[in-house]
């Protein structure tokens, strides 16, 4: 799991990169953002997991649910927060950074265990 985390944080880097070159300093920062939305979540998802099998000696399907839900709803509050206090957001930058950092989960199947 921490393999996919670096995995995404290595994509991320590389949309703000390409925003950077495509639109600017602004797109940087917002395809930062967008990146921020798919990494920061899935740690705390990872982390989530991690301690549900310490507990208990395996992850339960109710642990794997409930993560998700605080998975998406923390995405939607970075999501609504960026909007609320950066109104110089480049949205097609950030929307560009989200997907290619979660195209880091395709990914993953080239890193071995």
């Amino acid at each position: 799991m921490l393999k996919l985390i670096a995995l995404q944080a290595l994509a991320a880097l590389i949309g703000v990169v390409a925003a950077a070159l495509l639109f600017g300093l602004r797109g940087a920062a917002s395809a930062g953002f967008g990146a921020l939305v798919c990494v920061l979540p899935t740690a705390v998802f990872a982390l989530w997991l991690l301690r549900a099998t310490k507990r208990t000696g395996q992850a339960q399907t109710s642990a794997f649910f409930t993560g998700e839900v605080l998975k998406t709803l923390l995405s939607l509050v970075i999501l609504a927060l960026v909007a609320a206090l950066y109104p110089g957001v480049h949205w097609g930058a950030l929307v560009m950074g989200l997907i290619i950092t979660l195209q880091a989960n395709f990914l993953a199947f080239l890193v071995k265990p």
